[in-house]
């Protein structure tokens, strides 16, 4: 009996790619491989599904119709197996995680170690990135977002806490320089500004009645990493104004003080999120869970 699912899930990665390059890469398979697992799949259904140039690629009449019910096939199959799963005592299957990259390497990961330590049939691929992945695009099954939520109506959310900024400085630098206490006296000290495509954003910060203010600080390095803002700060080359999580970690081992905590204009919300699915696997529900359990606990803001 021939396989009738035999080429459907390479046809729609190739038709969602918009390559057959793209879909290679993402299937991990040459692009000869996947030309000829479509030309197989053409032949069994004598019909031509796609229209393939040097350049481009487009579906044909046939080929739009046998997508479109491609995909809703696909969806009950996923769905399918994620029912069968919520049946397992124990998540099982590889989980693929994108995380921020500093909030990932000091938060996420230590949470998800715990969680492969649990449980050893589950296999845990995370991706550390500060790039708004597409989770449905790249199978992605969570992804840790920071700020505002702008695709709700794809994604499921759990919201995980609040990020607050701190500002904060190694203690040879407050002893050259002195420790800032009312907002005039930040005026010609040193702050490792954070920017972005050469764009330096400026530190704003709440007073203790919650008035906004510009800090008159003067910018002689920036860079577009918070692990590597705090490392200039340990190195005592200036105030940094860092997530209230990271700074944390330094004052436990002495290597930053808190000059203000805190005190950001805009606290930011963090979220696990995941593709909006009738049942949640069993894998990704454990996962949300133990950040849920674990993340709030970590000095956010």
């Amino acid at each position: 009996m021939t396989d009738k699912l035999d080429g459907v899930a390479v046809f729609v990665q190739v038709v969602e790619a918009g390559s057959f390059t793209l879909a290679a890469e993402r299937m991990h398979l040459t692009r000869s491989a996947i030309g000829k697992v479509i030309a197989r799949l053409e032949g069994r259904l004598d019909a031509r599904l796609l229209h393939r140039t040097t350049r481009t690629q487009t579906l044909t009449e046939a080929g739009q119709a046998y997508y479109d019910r491609c995909v809703r096939a696909l969806a009950e199959l996923d769905a399918a197996e994620a029912e069968l799963d919520s049946g397992h005592s124990e998540p099982r299957g590889r989980l693929r995680v994108s995380a921020p990259l500093a909030f990932g390497h000091h938060c996420v990961a230590p949470v998800l170690f715990g969680l492969a330590r649990k449980h050893p049939a589950l296999q845990i691929d995370i991706s550390f990135t500060d790039r708004v992945v597409d989770l449905v695009e790249e199978n992605i099954d969570l992804a840790i977002r920071i700020g505002e939520l702008r695709d709700s109506t794809s994604l499921a959310a759990r919201g995980l806490g609040v990020q607050d900024l701190s500002i904060g400085a190694a203690p040879s630098y407050l002893a050259r320089h002195g420790m800032p206490v009312d907002i005039d006296d930040f005026a010609g000290h040193v702050g490792i500004a954070y920017s972005r495509a050469g764009v330096v954003s400026p530190w704003r910060m709440r007073d203790t009645d919650g008035v906004e203010w510009e800090l008159p600080i003067e910018s002689k390095l920036s860079m577009d990493d918070i692990q590597a803002i705090a490392g200039a700060g340990v190195a005592g080359l200036g105030l940094v104004q860092v997530p209230c999580w990271l700074l944390t970690r330094y004052m436990a081992t002495g290597e930053l003080v808190a000059v203000r905590e805190r005190c950001g204009v805009r606290p930011m919300d963090i979220h696990a999120v995941w593709p909006k699915t009738p049942y949640l696997p069993l894998k990704t529900r454990y996962a949300i869970d133990a950040l849920v359990a674990e993340i709030p606990a970590m000095n956010l803001g």
